[in-house]
């Protein structure tokens, strides 16, 4: 034993340093500092206190002290050591900041590691820290679209109104079409997914054609009506009116929400509005198509069904796609509207005024 070391142990130190060891969570680090201690206080020297706790003579005496200085609560904390890496002057932090908010030399499209490093004279993992440190990521773009719509905020609050207070004894669908649907087959055979590596599919592909899915959603009841067609003019767009009139109870009135799409405002589709009194259409907002709820279940179908499928042909296409249709409606879920359209019409108002300040 080294002299000038002496641990004398309380019952309830001795207790807590061997439920360290015997936790089989503690961080080996410490339960090799806490074997440290209990062989000291049990005698051993310093030979066999390295043989029990598999360090080195000189982690046996730094812990050994910092036990004798600080008790059981030092041997649970790592004192801190200084930085390896000299910190940045505050000019160059600033400076590389600055620069990353300004716009890049020359017809260079936007600011990356290596040019910021070598025109700050600093390394690429010092800009990244302080892109880091900043928020900073100018790799990244959002993309955005605002609505020129003069009549925004009064269609806004129209199709809102529909989907949280619907009127009474009436059906409200969510219309649109998701045209150029492709029946995509692969080159090659894909594998598999298994542990430690993932499903594989060929880059390239064989196209056999494309389809156009002509949705109504039932925003109260969660349901789909849907008609796969060839094209999406408005003689398509007609015959998919009839399919929805067949299907909706005759003495329900119908109040659909559709975009801004060529075919939707035909001069025989108005004429087939004329002949139909029950019908109301209500236009979204121009570039204002995240408003209709029809989209969120062409993401889920593209998602689940669309993106990683193997068609090879057109009827295999539409058989995956009327399979979808008919399993989301087993299970439908109405639609619930959540966000508050002043507010929608607050940050669009913010977002244009943005743009009139820049320009």
């Amino acid at each position: 034993m080294r002299t000038g070391i002496a641990i004398h142990l309380s019952p309830s130190d001795r207790k807590r340093l061997r439920a360290i060891i015997d936790d089989r969570n503690s961080p080996q680090k410490h339960v090799w500092r806490a074997r440290i201690i209990l062989g000291t206080a049990d005698g051993l020297g310093t030979a066999a206190i390295m043989r029990a706790a598999a360090v080195s003579k000189t982690a046996v005496w730094r812990w050994q002290e910092r036990f004798m200085e600080e008790g059981l609560d030092g041997l649970l904390r790592d004192k801190t050591r200084p930085a390896r890496v000299p910190k940045l002057a505050d000019n160059i932090v600033e400076r590389v900041v600055s620069l990353t908010l300004s716009e890049p030399p020359g017809e260079t499209t936007h600011w990356t590691g290596r040019l910021m490093a070598g025109i700050a004279g600093v390394s690429l993992t010092s800009v990244q820290r302080i892109w880091k440190a900043h928020g900073l990521a100018p790799h990244r773009i959002r993309t955005f679209k605002l609505s020129n719509d003069p009549k925004f905020a009064a269609k806004v609050r129209d199709i809102v109104g529909l989907y949280v207070d619907p009127p009474a004894h009436a059906v409200v669908l969510s219309v649109d079409e998701k045209s150029q649907i492709q029946a995509l087959d692969r080159t090659q055979p894909g594998l598999p997914l298994k542990k430690g590596r993932a499903g594989t599919m060929t880059h390239d592909y064989k196209r056999h054609g494309t389809t156009t899915l002509f949705a109504a959603f039932d925003v109260l009841e969660g349901k789909v009506i849907g008609r796969c067609m060839q094209r999406h003019r408005h003689q398509e767009f007609i015959r998919f009116l009839n399919a929805v009139e067949r299907e909706v109870p005759p003495e329900k009135a119908v109040h659909v929400i559709l975009d801004n799409y060529v075919t939707h405002k035909h001069t025989k589709v108005l004429a087939w509005l004329d002949r139909h009194p029950r019908w109301t259409f209500h236009f979204t907002p121009t570039s204002a198509s995240w408003i209709n709820a029809v989209e969120g279940f062409f993401a889920i179908l593209t998602k689940r069904r669309l993106k990683r499928g193997v068609f090879r042909g057109i009827v295999d296409l539409q058989a995956a796609i009327n399979r979808f249709v008919a399993e989301h409606n087993q299970t439908p879920k109405p639609f619930v509207w959540t966000a508050d359209p002043d507010k929608i019409i607050a940050a669009v108002r913010r977002g244009h005024q943005m743009l009139e300040s820049i320009h």
